[in-house]
């Protein structure tokens, strides 16, 4: 894993080299639902070309169209994937992930086989930290000023949580292209709709939203895959899901501990937060920037540090483009991401066996 050193020191070299390198970058979408058409919109804004669509569901695909006319469509991935261009974004359910990766490292196909996006794959510095916040956050921790970090709380809250819609599509679907390797049933919409709550697709929330958030927990604390984790979780408002609408984990690390929350029926300090609680102080971050309170914390104090640093999602995939470019590593590697999601995934199997699960060394 990169020191936040050698992290902020790749961002700037990565930058320069991509002002030498003003290629038009060409570049197809695999699963045009919300969030593979985001990231085709801002592919586009930031000078790339999509060459071409693929989705399963007819109103998607429609819809990726209109923002990339000229794009070639498919339906299948199999046939996007031997088209000639520089990139391929997968934004498809996380199960379809595998399949479609093992697909473009076929010798026949005709791009280049490390330029390859899993959109939702997690692990990306939520969006890349902005440079002026990340250099400030950093010299921060490696100064110590938090002192001994004892327990980091990252949470999620959101009142977004609602029955599952079971009704009717409207569009034409591929269900059992949706499927892949899943095991086959009859076509439920819901499943289809909202994939990411059920056990055969996905990890839930625990490991999409858990997974951004337990990247920059280690990142800014050293430390790599948790030792053990406990889970609890339970539908509170998502009727039809499986995974859990509200849940909480505690992970266990050598010498911290990390509890996780989510709450899809709250708006309470709406969003995600991440709170360092050290024995000589405390930081909070959170989309909005972070704020640092010193020890012994005291109602009303000010905080001591303090800055407004949003976070956007360019500079992530300008970093993209630049390795590209450059053959340089991403800002976040395979390897980081592997060691994100690990405390997920732990969690999970902790929560549906009803046992700690503890990583075996």
């Amino acid at each position: 894993m990169w020191s936040r050193r050698e992290w902020l020191g790749a961002a700037t070299a990565t930058a320069a080299a991509a002002q030498a390198a003003n290629q038009e970058i060409t570049f197809g979408v695999i699963a045009t639902g919300g969030r593979g058409r985001y990231l085709q919109e801002r592919f586009q804004r930031m000078g790339a070309r999509c060459v071409a669509i693929c989705d399963i569901y007819s109103p998607n695909l429609d819809k990726a169209a209109a923002i990339s006319p000229e794009a070639r469509r498919f339906t299948k991935y199999q046939e996007l994937l031997g088209q000639k261009m520089d990139c391929v974004v997968i934004a498809s359910p996380d199960h379809q992930h595998w399949p479609m990766l093992q697909v473009h490292r076929e010798p026949a196909r005709r791009f280049d086989p490390a330029a390859v996006v899993v959109a939702d794959a997690g692990g990306n510095r939520l969006g890349y930290l902005p440079p002026a916040s990340a250099a400030a956050l950093s010299a921060l921790m490696d100064a110590g000023m938090l002192g001994q970090v004892t327990l980091v709380k990252p949470q999620w809250h959101w009142n977004i949580a609602k029955e599952l819609n079971n009704g009717p599509l409207p569009g034409e679907l591929d269900w059992r292209a949706f499927l892949g390797e899943a095991p086959v049933r009859e076509l439920e919409p819901m499943r289809f709709r909202n994939w990411r709550y059920f056990y055969d697709y996905a990890g839930g929330n625990m490991t999409d939203q858990g997974t951004h958030l337990m990247d920059v927990t280690q990142w800014f604390t050293g430390q790599t895959a948790p030792l053990a984790a406990q889970a609890s979780g339970y539908v509170a408002k998502m009727k039809g899901a499986e995974h859990p609408d509200v849940f909480s984990a505690i992970f266990e690390f050598p010498k911290m501990l990390v509890t996780w929350t989510l709450d899809y029926a709250n708006s309470y300090q709406n969003g995600w937060s991440i709170t360092f609680l050290g024995d000589e102080a405390t930081m909070v971050l959170d989309d909005a920037g972070y704020a640092v309170y010193k020890e012994p914390w005291k109602r009303d104090a000010a905080p001591v540090k303090q800055a407004q640093a949003p976070v956007p999602m360019e500079p992530h995939i300008q970093n993209f483009f630049d390795c590209m470019k450059t053959r340089q590593d991403p800002n976040c590697t395979v390897e980081i991401a592997a060691a994100a999601v690990a405390g997920p995934h732990m969690a999970n199997l902790a929560m549906i066996s009803g046992n700690k699960f503890t990583r075996q060394l």
